[in-house]
């Protein structure tokens, strides 16, 4: 049975470095070409050591990407948008991993983004690429857009609160995330290696981060208050999200809840322990994997619920959601290709 042709484009930065290692290792999938316009003419393993031996691809540059049955955009952001007619050429379906149709509102991503959209008309084209939350959406689909590796962790954090309508409509919610250094890009820093082994903090959005518009429009919450602080790693993203419910929850409730919000969800897990070294989400467990863990502790006085969830960001964050959406788009297994054990120690 033939195999889908994909190409990439915008290949050289770590996100397009994780597509095309997913990529590589899909039954379905072939990949034909990658482009890069700084390193065009170079050996993939060049930039990304760790597909050495993987394929014999060198990069191309962008005006040399070949057709393919899936194009697969890993360009910075506004570059997408503004040349979305031209990619649309070039393969039959697109999943653009950058922000430029994460929203589906005009105005909302204007006033995140800081300037009108180039491509309004495309908009309702994409299908936002989170399946937990738009997977019937995205069946079929010849568009989708990526998602913000923050915007993920809070949206799964809070899924089984928000699934079972027991928030309370009258309180603020409070998100606060951990990311790695690799969330602000190659791109952020003057030495890739320098930030790859030292994970070096290059991210810091104490209010007013453009992923909150994400998880407002999946949500449907509008009392939300997002902070992102870069730690000192280089993968890996901890949402700790608290919350009021209406009524004070019990604990057997709690697992009831997030027991139903994970039944049919191949990559979402519980971790809820009371004794051990893991008793909670964390991130370090999960890298180089399209799982998240989600857990939770509770304030029955209050009423306060802490939500969590930990995922590798450059994972579940960015290209494994986009492989787990091609999936779906094309009639694969969804789980094709995703099925990887964490590395650890890590």
């Amino acid at each position: 049975m033939s195999r889908l042709r994909v190409s990439v484009a915008g290949a050289s930065g770590y996100v397009g470095g994780e597509i095309m290692r997913l990529v590589l290792g899909h039954p379905g999938l072939e990949l034909v070409s990658a482009s890069s316009e700084r390193n065009a003419g170079t050996w993939l393993h060049q930039v990304h050591p760790h597909l050495r031996g993987r394929c014999e691809l060198q990069f191309v540059p962008l005006a040399r990407l070949e057709p393919a049955d899936v194009l697969i955009l890993a360009l910075p952001h506004g570059e997408a948008a503004g040349r979305i007619e031209h990619f649309a050429g070039l393969g039959e379906r697109i999943i653009d991993c950058s922000g430029d149709f994460r929203l589906d509102d005009a105005a909302v991503w204007a006033r995140h983004y800081g300037r009108e959209h180039p491509a309004v008309d495309w908009l309702d084209r994409f299908v936002y690429g989170l399946p937990e939350a738009r997977r019937e959406a995205l069946r079929g689909a010849r568009y989708a857009s990526g998602v913000g590796c923050n915007a993920t962790a809070v949206n799964l954090a809070i899924l089984p609160l928000v699934r079972a309508g027991v928030l309370d409509p009258d309180r603020d919610l409070v998100a606060d995330v951990k990311a790695g250094s690799s969330e602000a890009g190659r791109a952020a820093s003057t030495s890739g290696q320098h930030a790859e082994r030292r994970g070096v903090i290059r991210s810091y959005a104490p209010v007013g981060h453009r992923h909150q518009a994400e998880v407002e429009m999946v949500s449907g919450l509008r009392r939300l208050h997002l902070s992102v602080t870069a730690v000192d790693t280089v993968r890996g993203a901890l949402a700790t999200v608290h919350a009021f419910t209406r009524e004070p929850l019990e604990e057997r409730t709690a697992w009831s809840l997030w027991r139903d919000a994970i039944a049919d969800e191949p990559f979402l897990r519980i971790v809820h322990e009371r004794r051990g070294d893991y008793r909670h989400p964390d991130p370090k467990t999960l890298s180089g994997t399209n799982v998240a863990d989600l857990g939770w502790s509770i304030d029955p006085e209050s009423g306060r619920v802490v939500a969590l969830c930990a995922i590798d960001n450059l994972m579940k964050g960015a290209a494994g959601s986009a492989i787990q959406s091609l999936n779906l788009m094309c009639g694969f297994a969804e789980t094709a290709g995703l099925e990887l054990a964490a590395i650890w120690p890590l």
